[in-house]
């Protein structure tokens, strides 16, 4: 049986992929979506205690949807350590798990700021976007990560209401936020959405959210030729199976997830800090030639 704390790993030390990080399944554990960090066992490792900046992002200004938990949380971090002042949205019922992610950020001198609301709707997606030039002048950033999952054994389970909240999460959302920050992104902004493995290799249980996954890339891929000519560049970021609250809170069955992440090359679950990374390069100047581009973070699985 793991224990109740994910192992922690320095991501600038070389070492073994395949055990840098827990390398077991884990153990069944439903809570009630959308499910919070801070009840999971083994806990996740968003980089807490092992990310260390390097000036990358100096006085960027960040929107990170689904900041609290999971690859939002590792990627405000991140953005924050880099140097950027870092706007996250959450669900209310996450208002726990935000409160520490806001901590963390504030401790490296930068502003961070919680917006609490449902980006489902899109009223609430253009408060956000206000909200966030109120607080930080404008937005060099936005990363459309926040998403439900929902996992269903066959179709005629999956019921209208779900789908519905599914593709207004995940994509509608998405959508919304782009089109209500692009008049306040300079040129050298950068748009990340998160898609998935699941775009690629669709698993039999999550009919919806990997059509939502899909819809994620092409508009990725889409939407960078709409706006190269402003200067602006649109990425994305395609995780594998990673340990989040999305996974035991119905994002899959109970019963997987002693074998969650087990069958990729690596042989085990990703954890958000993995994911960072990836992030801050195609949020930096670094990736100054990349746009329409999708990284994949899949412990190997491959991407088309």
């Amino acid at each position: 049986m793991p224990d109740d704390t994910a192992s922690k790993s320095d991501q600038y030390k070389m070492q073994d992929p395949t055990t840098q990080y827990h390398s077991e399944g884990f153990p069944k554990q439903p809570m009630d979506a959308p499910g919070l960090a801070k009840d999971m066992t083994p806990k996740p490792d968003h980089g807490e205690d092992t990310y260390r900046g390097s000036e990358r992002l100096q006085g960027r200004k960040a929107v990170v949807t689904g900041g609290d938990s999971g690859i939002g949380r590792a990627t405000a971090l991140a953005f924050a350590r880099e140097g950027a002042d870092v706007v996250i949205a959450y669900l209310p019922e996450e208002e726990d798990d935000a409160k520490e992610v806001l901590e963390h950020i504030e401790a490296t001198g930068h502003k961070g700021v919680g917006v609490a609301l449902d980006l489902s709707v899109e009223e609430n997606c253009q408060q956000l976007i206000d909200r966030a030039v109120q607080e930080l002048g404008g937005i060099d950033i936005l990363v459309n990560n926040a998403g439900k999952q929902t996992a269903v054994e066959a179709i005629a389970d999956l019921t209208t209401e779900q789908m519905e909240k599914t593709f207004a999460t995940n994509v509608y959302a998405m959508v919304w936020l782009s089109k209500f920050a692009l008049p306040h992104m300079p040129a050298g902004a950068t748009i990340i959405n998160t898609t998935s493995i699941q775009a690629y290799q669709p698993s039999p249980t999550l009919l919806d959210y990997a059509m939502t996954k899909a819809a994620i890339a092409n508009f990725t891929h889409n939407f960078a030729q709409q706006v190269a000519s402003k200067g602006i560049r649109v990425n994305g970021v395609a995780p594998g199976p990673i340990w989040t609250p999305l996974q035991p809170s119905g994002g899959q069955p109970q019963e997987a997830l002693p074998e969650f992440g087990q069958d990729t090359p690596l042989g085990r679950a990703g954890q958000p800090a993995e994911l960072a990374p990836a992030y801050v390069f195609l949020a930096s100047q670094e990736s100054s030639y990349i746009t329409g581009e999708i990284i994949g973070v899949t412990g190997g699985n491959h991407l088309p």
